[in-house]
């Protein structure tokens, strides 16, 4: 009996969400598994009641981290966005924070890069700086090790891009390799390539924001339409090896029953501010103003009505 299934997880850079369909009672059992292997609970220092999405279908807001994490190393979020899904309207909003934000590390005393706080004191950090920096509470984190990216782009059988630039790789994916302007096609080693460069893109690091949400728009496209369960079987390894959350299997559940209208309507904004180097040291410098804007744009697509 065929039965289908549709995860909603969210990634950086723009969302990481993942449509699977499924065909046996098999495959819903793998996908529980991976999502029990994929859990994760961070204790914060404020209450933390996680909303009720069973009926209601109230706004959340999820917090996404692209994390480029490495061998001994914790690594930094240099992916974040602050999300917030609201089914009465159909909307899901996604607010990207550059790296390189300077801003008050919680827990840490110090002011830093907004991405340090996750190599200073992992998820629960940079969660509460995060909720500081936006005046707004995350109901649910998502943390991806971005080298996911590489893998769920092989365990899809590649995908296929529309690049907006010209350049010749520096060694990122292979030294001279030309990536052309045009439709390009990635596997998952080129995929890293391709949305890490930073030199050559006159955007900075927002260009390469754009550039992952690409490919991880890619990848949903690509994913949706896979009936192999092969292919399923090497998407949920290269989930489960590669992502935590604090949402349960339920969590998943509800949200791709009562939210998944949400995906029809996405509004994207990037935090903006002036760049400059403070005791020789690149900071991104958000006014206040500009805190004020984000926190209303968020606060307004959490409200009920």
């Amino acid at each position: 009996m065929k039965k289908k299934i549709l995860i909603i997880i969210s990634s950086i850079i723009g969302v990481l969400i993942i449509g699977i369909g499924g065909y046996a009672y098999y495959l819903y059992s793998s996908v529980k598994d991976t999502a029990n292997k994929m859990h994760e609970e961070v204790k914060l220092d404020r209450p933390h009641q996680k909303p009720d999405i069973s009926k209601n279908s109230q706004p959340i807001s999820i917090l996404l981290m692209g994390v480029d994490e490495r061998k001994g190393d914790r690594g930094r979020s240099d992916t974040l966005i602050a999300m917030t899904l609201n089914p009465k309207k159909g909307n899901m909003q996604m607010v990207s924070i550059p790296r390189d934000t300077r801003t008050e590390i919680i827990g840490h005393g110090t002011t830093d890069k907004i991405n340090h706080a996750y190599a200073f004191g992992g998820p629960k950090m940079a969660i509460e700086t995060v909720e500081n920096f936006t005046g707004v509470q995350m109901d649910y984190f998502i943390r991806v090790n971005m080298e996911a990216l590489s893998e769920l782009v092989d365990a899809v059988g590649g995908v296929t891009v529309q690049n907006k630039l010209d350049w010749i790789d520096e060694g990122i994916y292979k030294k001279g390799y030309h990536f052309a302007k045009g439709d390009v096609e990635l596997d998952g080693k080129k995929a890293l390539g391709y949305v890490r460069m930073r030199h050559f893109d006159p955007n900075g690091d927002f260009g390469r924001n754009e550039r992952q949400r690409q490919v991880i728009a890619a990848i949903v496209n690509k994913a949706a339409s896979i009936s192999s369960v092969t292919r399923f079987d090497d998407i949920l390894s290269a989930l489960g090896d590669n992502v935590k959350t604090n949402m349960t299997f339920d969590d998943m559940m509800d949200i791709q029953k009562n939210y998944r209208n949400c995906r029809n309507n996405i509004t994207q904004y990037e935090v903006k501010g002036v760049g400059g180097k403070i005791g020789g040291i690149y900071y991104l410098s958000v006014p206040d103003e500009e805190k004020s804007k984000v926190t209303k744009m968020l606060k307004d697509n959490l409200k009920k009505g």
